[in-house]
């Protein structure tokens, strides 16, 4: 019986593979995409989640969510700052998270009503608990527990693509989705869910190689094409600003969470613990983990590592399911 999930997103280069990734997946039913602003700004993020479900041909509606965090953006001292490492590759610039997906515009179109409403009406009315993938800012699952609290009761586990212990991104102590709406993030953290932390520590680990790349091109599908530019192009901007311990390798964070829900070893040292998430000044973000021996009670499960070679199987048996190129 697949597991139904619904999957927030902000894509993204890594979103997009955790897209195709659950639509062609066997393992999960995915009940909902919802966009929300991170990787870029909402209008993007949205179009480009279209974009991704039209390529496929998938039949799931696409709501968008939130166009800022929940009160970040009222303080002018916590604005994000605009200044990013330009990377040059062959004489063009390459970003980890291009504006467009490099992929048809979108024909199809998004839902009525926001992803916030969306989510108090779907669990409200579940007949049966639902996984919700959560692999950018956490404003939407916020805002809906804001407004309905027991909705919780209806979930079966979260699965948060965020934060970071040994391992960081965007600032020295903080990953970039926790950092963009921390308050989000305690809500949801402390929301009496289930809460999988899949942060940058395991992410870092099951990277994804050049090699694997190969892999996924041999397959001549859309997906082992499109899974494999997108790899590549995260690739060459991890070489240059942020190197990984395996040569020519990239994490593509997003796609490891619905790696885990097909086979939950892909993620190791799984540990039960406290997390609380830093508001202000140098711990803006921060996952910050109770590693006493005597804990704050455990909130949350936090994966302290990855396995690369499992997470690149998963990938390419699951690229292997899309169609065929076209001659």
């Amino acid at each position: 019986m697949p597991r139904k999930i619904i999957l927030d997103v902000d894509t993204g280069s890594d979103d997009a593979v955790a897209i195709m990734s659950a639509i062609l997946s066997p393992d999960v039913q995915l009940e909902a995409l919802c966009s929300v602003a991170g990787n870029k700004e909402i209008e993007y993020t949205t179009e480009n989640t279209l974009r991704v479900v039209q390529l496929l041909k998938a039949d799931v509606p696409v709501y968008r969510g939130a166009k800022y965090p929940l009160v970040k953006f009222l303080c002018p001292d916590r604005l994000p700052e605009d200044e990013h490492l330009e990377v040059v590759h062959d004489g063009k610039v390459v970003q980890m998270h291009s504006d467009y997906l490099d992929i048809p515009e979108a024909k199809i179109k998004e839902q009525p009503i926001s992803a916030a409403e969306f989510y108090v009406k779907y669990l409200r009315e579940a007949k049966e608990p639902v996984t919700l993938v959560a692999v950018g800012p956490l404003t939407n699952l916020a805002l809906a527990f804001r407004i309905d609290p027991t909705i919780v009761k209806n979930i079966e586990e979260i699965v948060i693509m965020g934060g970071g212990y040994n391992i960081t991104n965007c600032t020295p102590t903080a990953e970039f989705n926790i950092w963009y709406d921390p308050e989000a993030a305690e809500i949801v953290i402390n929301s009496g869910a289930k809460v999988t932390l899949v942060p940058l520590d395991a992410t870092h680990a099951a990277c994804i190689t050049l090699d694997d790349c190969k892999r996924f091109r041999a397959l001549n599908t859309v997906a082992g094409k499109f899974i494999a530019e997108l790899c590549e192009q995260r690739i060459i901007v991890h070489n240059a600003t942020q190197p990984l311990d395996v040569p020519d390798a990239a994490a593509v964070h997003d796609a490891l969470c619905i790696a885990y829900l097909i086979d939950p070893t892909v993620l190791k040292d799984v540990r039960h613990v406290h997390c609380n998430v830093g508001f202000r000044d140098f711990c803006e973000g921060q996952t910050i983990l109770d590693m006493r021996y005597f804990t704050e009670p455990a909130n949350c499960w936090f994966a302290f590592d990855g396995d690369r070679f499992k997470f690149a199987d998963i990938l390419c048996d699951l690229a292997a399911k899309s169609e065929p190129l076209a001659e």
